[in-house]
């Protein structure tokens, strides 16, 4: 651009009024990208969704600037150094961060974040990397969320649409960035993404076509001053912004979700799911069935054919089948894909089984309830692994199901203080662990023919691992070691 534009577009002001089409049309977009290069935009994070809403804010034409107040991957340093994006690292330089006129904020940064206050108290926006890629597409979006299962039910929906032959972008908390999605040109039929608790926190217009939440449980809370009305409001943000139009797909046996709904009305149309039967559209099992009315057009389906089995997997799946008759794929194709999707890896995942000794990795169990799922469907005597940084949990749920399955308990953490004090009247062997090398030997040892020993750590992984990935693929090849 010439140095004297910004007189120079005042000049275009003046013309506009030109009757010749390709004048008037070519003026109108020079104005547009001007005014989007006068908009600053300046993204707080250089993680996954950071990059990938630098990537859109640079590709929309926006003047872009990011700060990370860590230390970001070098691969990742050099992809903003190759766009000729202007960062910085191991700080958050307020000055500049306040001269932005609309933030693009990390999921990982707090609301209570001092730079993340002060620009609000200046009047900036501040948004998630979910909202900014909505506000530059028109692909219909199916949201995901809940406490626990939304990775699986996340990865069944986008399994059911690939088979269907769709271009269904997978996004979102499962890793993949909306916002680098919307810029990569891949013309998508829908995209598919798992949204936490904190990516819809930083919502303003974005309304997917179809909005799940599966559960709602204990997690979080130190997100959230440790009150569940809070996390409630939050998890129902995902159907803020839907009209009649849209669909609603949610557990009718959930009693926090009950109460999410009962505070936070919503104008969707409402399709829930339960293991009772039910007068209403959805979904429910019957006689090992499970029935999906839509529009008085039933699907039925045997649960002993469906490949994720368990109840929370039931939940899963119907919540998946809903998905599929209201985007009107075909019976058939639903039916195949409930029965031949892959399970997860990190949830439940069946590792090897050493001299009789079965090990599960259920690395992504971050809470107490994904923990009592885990649990539950344990059918032989637990070694148990748990611990990490605990996210205000209240392990009393769990008593019950530990005094009945766990024989041992290995605690891998920091600081295994609570798990200690919560269980350790209730098994009969207590470990602690600092690595997860010593843990898994530790199980090992205490285990017997015919054990299972569970990696379900019920707390985040931050204090030992990169990530529950880094902390189920160490798991992993901790046992192959074996």
């Amino acid at each position: 651009l010439p140095k004297n534009w910004p007189s120079r577009i005042q000049n275009c002001n003046q013309i506009l009024d030109c009757r010749h089409h390709a004048c008037h049309s070519n003026l109108c977009n020079l104005k547009a990208t001007l005014s989007q290069a006068q908009k600053h935009i300046v993204v707080l994070g250089a993680g996954e969704s950071g990059l990938g809403a630098a990537k859109l804010a640079l590709h929309q034409g926006y003047s872009v600037w990011l700060s990370d107040a860590g230390m970001p991957k070098p691969d990742f340093q050099d992809i903003l150094k190759s766009l000729g994006i202007a960062y910085e690292v191991g700080q958050h330089s307020l000055d500049k961060i306040l001269s932005a006129h609309q933030i693009i904020k990390s999921p990982g940064i707090p609301d209570a974040a001092p730079v993340v206050l002060a620009a609000k108290e200046k009047g900036i926006s501040v948004i998630s990397e979910i909202e900014f890629a909505y506000q530059h597409t028109t692909v219909p979006v199916i949201g995901i969320t809940g406490s626990n299962g939304k990775t699986t039910t996340t990865m069944l929906v986008h399994h059911m649409l690939q088979k269907a032959g769709l271009n269904a972008g997978l996004c979102g908390n499962i890793g993949n960035s909306m916002a680098a999605m919307v810029c990569d040109g891949n013309n998508y039929d829908y995209f598919v993404a798992e949204l936490s608790s904190f990516q819809l926190d930083g919502i303003e217009t974005f309304k997917p076509k179809v909005a799940i939440l599966l559960n709602i449980s204990p997690d979080h809370l130190d997100r959230y001053e440790y009150k569940m009305e809070k996390y409630r409001a939050s998890k129902m943000r995902i159907a803020l912004n839907q009209g009649p139009e849209d669909y609603f797909i949610y557990c009718a046996e959930d009693e926090e979700l009950a109460l999410a709904m009962a505070e936070n009305p919503i104008q969707s149309s409402l399709l829930p799911f339960a293991l009772h039967e039910h007068n209403k559209e959805g979904a429910y099992t019957l006689a090992e069935n499970i029935i999906i009315n839509i529009n008085k057009d039933l699907f039925t389906m045997s649960i002993n054919d469906l490949a994720l089995q368990g109840k929370h997997n039931l939940h899963n799946s119907m919540a998946a089948g809903i998905t599929g008759k209201v985007l009107e794929l075909r019976k058939e194709l639903i039916r195949e894909s409930l029965e031949d999707f892959q399970s997860v890896e990190h949830r439940l995942e069946p590792v090897i089984n050493v001299h009789g000794i079965s090990f599960i990795n259920d690395s992504k169990a971050t809470n107490v309830n994904a923990t009592w799922y885990a649990l539950e469907s344990m059918k032989s005597p637990v070694v148990w692994i748990a611990g990490g940084v605990d996210k205000g949990n209240d392990y009393a749920q769990l008593e019950p199901l530990v005094a009945e399955k766990v024989k041992a308990l290995v605690c891998l953490g920091k600081d295994n203080s609570k798990l200690i004090a919560a269980f350790g009247d209730v098994v009969d062997v207590l470990i602690e662990a600092e690595s997860m090398a010593e843990a898994v030997h530790a199980a090992y040892t205490v285990g017997k023919k015919g054990d299972s020993v569970l990696l379900s750590p019920c707390c985040a992984s931050f204090d030992l691992f990169e990530s529950y990935e880094d902390r189920g693929r160490q798991f992993k090849e901790q046992v192959f070691k074996l």
